[in-house]
């Protein structure tokens, strides 16, 4: 776990996938005049610079957010997303902000944010960028035992997302597992995890494994640039979302719908919205 570098993936397709849900995800808790808690089990860097010789190496932001930040004809969905990016870059892509900084833009002065990284380095970056934000606490300590930790949050209203780095075996069964434990202790939570596309048979495994849980409300949602018979790269990702804000699912389809014109350059693959667990 401790060998991956989300520099090198900064900005990606994925990327633009995960942080535009997100937005709409954190909008939607603001809706109500009481706070939120926001944690991020996996939170990264909190902003990574795309001239960066690892983040350049394979230029994945080039056929991510590079193709849709100056866009004029982005749905006004996709604005809370569009000005997060635009807020760190003035004529020139330059710096991507990753989940804790685009959630920290939607934030209010009473929201809170618990921010975990297990890298060493990593944390020490991301306590520096939020060291004058008193509305978020850094944690050093892997995401997974952050669920036991810091759930259920004294605001009783909030989001978790799980974002895991998927560099080690297990993890659709870890990604799962952590699930329940989070949803034990806070069933009235929102939870949103992040996960790759890959082999159809190691996705039916786990949906299956979610389905099994008892979890009920898990909104499913992918976009894929590529083929399902892709395997050289990552062809796409997508996102569980349990206990979704109202309205979510409706404006889902046609952002994702927006997405994968703008980002699959040769119109393959796709996007997915439905409920994989109704209520």
């Amino acid at each position: 776990m401790l060998a991956y570098r989300h520099l090198f993936h900064a900005g990606n397709f994925a990327d633009v996938f995960k942080h535009a849900l997100l937005t709409r995800l954190l909008v939607g808790l603001a809706r109500k005049d009481k706070p939120f808690c926001y944690v991020d089990t996996h939170a990264g860097l909190g902003l990574y610079d795309l001239t960066h010789p690892w983040a350049q190496k394979n230029a994945e932001y080039r056929d991510g957010v590079a193709l849709i930040w100056e866009r004029p004809d982005a749905p006004p969905e996709l604005g809370p997303y569009l000005d997060a990016v635009r807020a760190e870059n003035r004529g020139r892509l330059r710096l991507y902000p990753g989940s804790p900084r685009i959630a920290a833009r939607l934030m209010r002065p009473d929201d809170r944010a618990v921010l975990c990284e297990l890298n060493r380095d990593d944390c020490a970056q991301l306590r520096a960028l939020f060291a004058a934000d008193d509305r978020a606490s850094v944690r050093n300590q892997d995401g997974y035992q952050a669920l036991k930790a810091y759930l259920p949050p004294r605001e009783r209203r909030g989001l978790v997302l799980v974002d895991s780095s998927f560099d080690q075996s297990g993890e659709f069964a870890r990604l799962a597992q952590g699930l329940v434990t989070g949803h034990t202790r806070w069933a009235t939570g929102m939870f949103a995890l992040w996960y790759p596309l890959m082999e159809p048979p190691v996705m039916h495994a786990f949906e299956r494994k979610v389905v099994a849980t008892g979890i009920r409300k898990v909104l499913q949602l992918e976009l894929s640039v590529l083929p399902e018979r892709w395997t050289a790269t990552l062809r796409g990702s997508g996102l569980l979302v349990v206990n979704p804000p109202f309205g979510f699912e409706q404006e889902a389809g046609p952002l994702l719908g927006w997405l994968w014109r703008a980002l699959s350059r040769e119109q393959e693959g796709g996007v997915r919205v439905r409920w994989l667990v109704p209520e």
